[in-house]
């Protein structure tokens, strides 16, 4: 031990130092306490002129009449401005009349208002939809849609004149079983984007689980609808782009067919090992999930086990639903969230080495309040601009037998320590309305500079949640534009310096439940005025640095050519119809 020192001059200077530096980062905790309260999501539903019901079966009485729900939010006229699309189911008794219920397609008007423009569209009526993915898979420019159904799939090409085509067949990629997430990545760089479809259970119209008849339709003891566990799955499919329109289904060639028949739920393609070469991770219902770590010559080996990203904590199966990733401790590595059924826990797995993940489900503090929750539509996202990622997962119960059956969003503020707060009431009782949520999208639908968020209800309207105050604090957007074919460029990384801030983050498609987030990303700076450097390594190895972008800015990178747009904050949220971004997306014939 050593000697205790006389507190002289020297010392008493030294304590006032310590605790005028107490009282500085005192302050900055308050100041950064202040600003996360200041944020409010307000519900813009009814004024923002978006008129959807999504249509179930009021008893629920067979399992795929409660899992359908997704939205997409996608630029689909390159007007700079997000668009809704939102999808809609049948029921077991109007199955056979595919009109029955409509999904939609709504324009942003880019004055906090949507006019629907299903009809010219041409996407009002896939059948039974199940999700929506969006990416531009023919590298016009134009981005397009996939739908996944409990029948049969869709492909939707974008025409670029706000019609889409319907190419399912041409393309080959219908499927044909109960579909549910789905992921665009070009898994083998070639420069084409392929397509990973999960698939649920192999559920037939024709010979319908009876009701409560066996121990997998009873739920605490009360009877209800059968499934997943007692039906069989349904295996998955890997669509090879062939660049000329068309796809190959290499689905056990590449060994992802699901053989076992798991139960597929939600899919998103990221670099695990930080390679360079996406891998696969699928969440599965009941069953533990997979980890499809990229061999590099057209093949996977599934090591979820062995990552420790296929079980809860305590080595139990989970009911698995939607995913988030995202650099949550700025390590440069992402970490992987899963939404899963109650009585279980939402489970985070946090990222430690390439491959190597450890359960930090209960340290983060995200799984003991999740318990009760039957969670679905997730992601990570900056809601204050705090530079410091946090998380929102929307919930709602399969049976509408239960209490419980409508709940809550689940709000997540970065304590910036690896534990997170949940702070859902604090920002906006439209977060604490009880609902059956299904699927949930993000993106900055207003271009204000905070991220919004559109959720799909079960059997009910569709819930906007705006952003209001999250742009106190500073931020960047980067859109990416890559050469060749894979337009959107996903599967690029983007590294952020400002200051001490460094973050990471990567362009990938699937992720949340059954939905499609926007694809540019979004860093929050806190109150930074500057990015020293904006860093893309693009799928094809490239890597592009572009020092000294000013802040609050939506950017266009190119590859090889650096920033070719730039455009401030809209401004005029509420009144008028605001400013045109700049793209590089140009339809190539």
């Amino acid at each position: 031990m050593k000697p205790r020192r006389n507190l002289g001059a020297y010392s008493l200077l030294a304590f006032f130092a310590v605790l005028a530096s107490g009282a500085v980062l005192w302050s900055q905790l308050l100041q950064g306490k202040a600003d996360r309260n200041s944020v409010t999501f307000t519900d813009i539903t009814d004024s923002s002129g978006v008129r959807f019901r999504h249509v179930s079966a009021p008893e629920k009485r067979y399992i795929v009449e409660s899992m359908s729900g997704g939205v997409a939010l996608f630029d689909y006229d390159n007007d700079g401005w997000l668009d809704i699309y939102l999808t809609n189911s049948l029921t077991v008794d109007t199955a056979k009349n595919p009109k029955s219920a409509r999904s939609a397609l709504f324009h942003n008007n880019g004055d906090g208002t949507f006019t629907d423009v299903t009809e010219r569209s041409g996407l009002g009526y896939p059948g039974w939809a199940m999700g929506v993915v969006a990416a531009d898979f023919d590298g016009d420019g134009y981005q397009d849609l996939y739908v996944t159904c409990f029948g049969w799939n869709h492909l939707y090409r974008n025409n670029g004149n706000g019609t889409f085509t319907d190419v399912t067949v041409k393309a080959g990629v219908s499927d044909g079983r109960w579909s549910t997430g789905a992921a665009f990545g070009d898994y083998d760089r070639d420069g084409a984007l392929d397509l990973f479809v999960a698939n649920y259970v192999n559920f037939k119209l024709s010979d319908l689980p009876r009701f409560g008849s066996s121990r997998f339709c009873e739920y605490h003891g009360i009877k209800v609808q059968c499934g997943p566990r007692g039906l069989a799955g349904a295996g998955d499919s890997l669509f090879h782009n062939n660049a000329d329109g068309t796809f190959t289904n290499v689905s056990e060639k590449a060994g992802v067919s699901d053989p076992e028949g798991r139960f597929g739920m939600g899919a998103v393609w990221t670099d695990a090992d930080d390679d360079g070469w996406p891998d696969l991770y699928v969440a599965n219902d009941s069953g533990p999930k997979f980890l499809y770590h990229n061999q590099r010559n057209g093949t996977f080996k599934e090591i979820g086990m062995l990552a420790g990203v296929a079980l809860g904590d305590d080595g139990n199966e989970q009911g698995s639903m939607g995913i988030a990733v995202g650099d949550y401790m700025h390590t440069g590595r992402l970490s992987l969230f899963v939404t899963n059924f109650s009585d279980e826990y939402n489970s985070f797995y946090r990222h430690d080495a390439p491959l190597m993940y450890s359960d930090v489900s209960f340290a983060s503090k995200l799984a003991a309040i999740s318990i009760p929750f039957v969670g679905w539509g997730t992601a990570f996202f900056d809601f204050d601009n705090d530079g410091w990622s946090d998380l929102m997962a929307v919930n709602g119960h399969v049976y509408p037998q239960m209490e419980n059956y409508t709940q809550r969003i689940l709000l997540f503020h970065n304590d910036r320590d690896g534990s997170f707060s949940e702070v859902a009431a604090q920002h906006g009782d439209a977060l604490t309305v009880p609902r059956v949520s299904r699927g949930a999208a993000f993106g900055d639908i207003d271009n204000d500079g905070d991220i919004d968020v559109v959720i799909n209800n079960l059997d009910g309207r569709p819930l906007i949640l705006r952003n209001d105050g999250g742009n106190s604090n500073n931020w960047i957007t980067v859109k990416t534009v890559g050469r060749g074919r894979n337009r959107d460029a996903i599967g690029a990384k983007v590294k952020v310096v400002s200051g001490d801030l460094v973050q990471w983050d990567e362009v990938r498609s699937g992720g949340s439940y059954l939905s499609a987030s926007d694809l540019r990303l979004h860093f929050g700076l806190e109150k930074r005025v500057r990015v020293d450097l904006i860093e893309v390594h693009w799928p094809d190895g490239r890597v592009e640095a572009i020092r000294d972008v000013p802040v609050n800015h939506f950017v266009v990178i190119e590859e090889g050519k650096g920033i070719t747009g730039k455009t401030g904050p809209s401004i005029q949220r509420r009144s008028g119809a605001g400013q045109k971004f700049l793209t590089a997306g140009i339809r190539k014939e």
